[in-house]
């Protein structure tokens, strides 16, 4: 008798074959066959009529903080996610000097906008060595599995002290040595691997630069060397110069001593000129090495409301001096009045431009309300710009009306970097690539400008089903690129493919009935932070090693999930 058996559904198993009514049979956390399955099952999900995939493996998340605290990771377990990675972008939370922590929360708090109060509140620091945190991550119980990765932030400041995010800060070679034990240990603990930040984005609390931003060629390419002779290991990067021939010096150098993947998310026009990027994951993967570059299913999108860190009206006097601390409801309430309108409005006009010298009048072309369904591929006249000018109005006063749609809870949608083309073709191409990895979901952070994590979702709905600008991608391919690759990139192989044998992480979707709904703010962070979630709605069955997690759209109270280590 098997404990779990899947009936009748349409499978789409990861490996890219083609869709398939099969059954999916489990016993104990293990899937133990796929096909016309005969016999009895202590518990039968019907799956007539719905998809049956693996579960998602997310490669970019950052519940560093949170899995130390919050068993059901949210909202990334809402989304079919059944493994997710962390210490991405080369911020965490160990190693640790004692006395320390409180740069490593400022560090987080400001590259990955968590509240710094939530995350001292939540964080326990039973830990200093980067193994004393893994310990302490396989001590929790979870919806789903974690895996983690050294962070550079980290372990410089663990080495160097306050010299760490000095821009013209050299280690000593006793530091580098010092820094490559850090990260070898990490490893051999069984981190998934090492990540850094190289990017003017990431700053602290303070606005200063991340440790290893200004980190030069040789001390990258000999951190990343402190991986050499181990069999598990990837290096995360997250850099503005992947369009220099510096860069790629000593990103080559190293996957040919080392043969350990990268992974790369690029955040510099100058990378993707010319199919750059690309070009060079090709050659080196006709050298036998992995270089895989990071795409998201959507560009970044930031979002403006009242319940998010900002809007357009934020810079009006009138805002700032008697509207920004009142509650949601009573905000609403005096932005509803005639004159306080009327005001708000006049400042408006009088508002220049952002940080980045844009017109904020010119921004409204490329600011979207998003309503209860949201578009992520819309169309100009979808604009706030385009709505009012297709009714004669003046734009600042549609963005003003909107804004408090629904009782205040309206969102609007802004693409990071431009949207002027208004499709997603770029994405389209880029999501194609043999190099591509599907990542970027940010799961965990962003708490109060963007919510991402529902990003699997979004493709598999928006890709696969309802894209009406282009071609779509097709559902094997997809799925293929959401589990089965992701898992193989972190070297987790038991996972990510719906085969006898494999771990029992699997999703059972009303592929009709799946749908993303406009994020909302909650305030479920310890010390009562806010984030931005997004709910969903079609997982009719989430399953981690063989149990359900979530049955409807609801957790169960089962927690199978554990700490994956590397090796």
């Amino acid at each position: 008798m098997y404990d779990l058996l899947i009936r009748g559904g349409t499978v789409i198993d990861g490996s890219g074959d083609p869709a398939r009514t099969a059954d999916v049979a489990i016993q104990g956390e293990h899937i133990v066959a796929v096909g016309q399955v005969s016999g009895n099952a202590r518990e039968v999900i019907d799956a007539s009529g719905a998809l049956v995939t693996p579960g998602w493996v997310d490669v970019h998340t950052h519940y560093d903080g949170q899995a130390t605290w919050d068993p059901l990771l949210a909202p990334s377990s809402w989304h079919g996610v059944t493994t997710a990675v962390m210490g991405n972008c080369g911020v965490g939370f160990a190693p640790v000097r004692p006395g320390s922590e409180q740069f490593l929360i400022e560090l987080m708090e400001g590259v990955e906008d968590i509240p710094g109060s939530a995350l001292a509140e939540g964080i326990d620091w039973r830990w200093e060595s980067f193994a004393q945190y893994l310990d302490a991550l396989d001590s929790g119980q979870r919806v789903m599995d974690i895996g983690t990765q050294v962070p550079h932030g980290a372990v410089r400041a663990y080495v160097m002290g306050e010299r760490c995010n000095e821009r013209n800060a050299v280690p000593t070679p006793d530091e580098l040595r010092a820094m490559q034990a850090e990260i070898r240990a990490g490893l051999q603990a069984g981190a998934l691997g090492f990540s850094t930040s190289r990017t003017w984005l990431h700053t602290d609390r303070q606005g200063v630069h991340v440790p290893g931003t200004f980190a030069e060629a040789d001390e990258m390419l000999a951190l990343g060397l402190a991986m050499k002779g181990l069999r598990h290991g990837v290096y995360e990067i997250v850099s503005d110069h992947l369009g220099t021939d510096e860069e790629w010096s000593w990103v080559r150098e190293f996957v040919r001593q080392t043969g350990r993947p990268v992974t790369l998310v690029a955040t510099s026009a100058a990378a993707y000129e010319g199919n750059r990027m690309y070009n060079v994951a090709e050659g080196a993967r006709a050298e036998g090495f992995e270089v895989r570059p990071q795409i998201a299913g959507r560009p970044t999108g930031l979002l403006h409301g009242l319940q998010s860190s900002f809007h357009v009206f934020q810079r009006c006097p009138t805002f700032r001096a008697g509207l920004e601390s009142l509650p949601l409801a009573a905000k609403v309430a005096r932005m509803r009045d005639a004159g306080t309108r009327a005001q708000i409005l006049a400042e408006a006009a009088d508002l220049g431009t952002t940080m980045l010298g844009t017109k904020v009048a010119d921004l409204l072309w490329q600011i979207f309300p998003l309503g209860e369904h949201p578009n992520y591929e819309p169309d100009r006249e979808d604009s706030v710009a385009g709505i009012a000018a297709s009714t004669g109005q003046d734009a600042f006063a549609v963005m003003y009306d909107l804004l408090l749609r629904d009782e205040g809870r309206e969102l609007f949608y802004q693409p990071l970097g431009g949207y002027q083309t208004y499709n997603f073709d770029f994405f389209r191409a880029s999501m194609e690539h043999p190099n591509a990895l599907f990542g970027l979901s940010d799961g965990g952070a962003h708490c109060g400008v963007i919510a991402d994590a529902g990003m699997p979702t979004f493709i598999l709905t928006h890709w696969g089903r309802d894209r009406t600008k282009g071609a779509r991608m097709p559902l094997p391919f997809l799925v293929r690129k959401l589990a089965r690759d992701t898992a193989l990139a972190y070297g987790l192989d038991d996972r990510g493919l719906l085969a006898p044998g494999k771990l029992a992480d699997v999703n059972v979707i009303d592929f009709q009935r799946l749908a993303l709904k406009r994020p909302e703010a909650v305030f479920d962070l310890p010390a009562g932070g806010r984030r931005l979630v997004q709910r969903v709605r079609g997982y009719e069955a989430i399953i981690k090693r063989g149990q359900c997690t979530f049955r409807g759209d609801e957790a169960t109270g089962a927690l199978p999930g554990r700490l994956v280590r590397g090796g």
